[in-house]
């Protein structure tokens, strides 16, 4: 959900700060907290598969009394988190026979997948 922080009056400590064109309040995204049922029933989806869309994505924030966004957005963070342990996985085991991985390679596999990334959780 959205929240919306307290208008800063002009005669208080700072000017108030503007979102864009919206006014001068600032809009705040509260971090969604999943409960550990959730979780698990995400994490048990995550492992069946890394892409959840459509209907199923539907059905399981239904489910799960979240929002399809919500879903949508772990699902994502959950997708980088995966190839963030891939990548560290492959360099553990390259580094017990003494070979080195470039150090672009980490950066240049990320990049491939910008679309994934998420700043906000919602």
């Amino acid at each position: 959900g959205l929240e919306l922080s307290p208008c800063v009056a002009a005669n208080s400590l700072g000017p108030a700060v503007p979102w864009r064109s919206g006014g001068p309040c600032k809009i705040k995204r509260v971090r969604t907290v999943f409960k550990p049922e959730q979780l698990e029933r995400l994490e048990q989806e995550f492992l069946k598969q890394q892409y959840m869309v459509g209907t199923e994505r539907v059905d399981l924030a239904a489910t799960l009394h979240l929002t399809e966004t919500q879903v949508k957005v772990w699902f994502q963070n959950r997708r980088i988190k995966w190839r963030k342990q891939s990548m560290e996985q492959k360099a553990a085991k390259l580094s017990q026979f003494g070979v080195t991985q470039p150090a672009t390679a980490d950066s240049t596999d990320i990049k491939d997948h910008e679309e994934d990334t998420v700043d906000v959780e919602l």
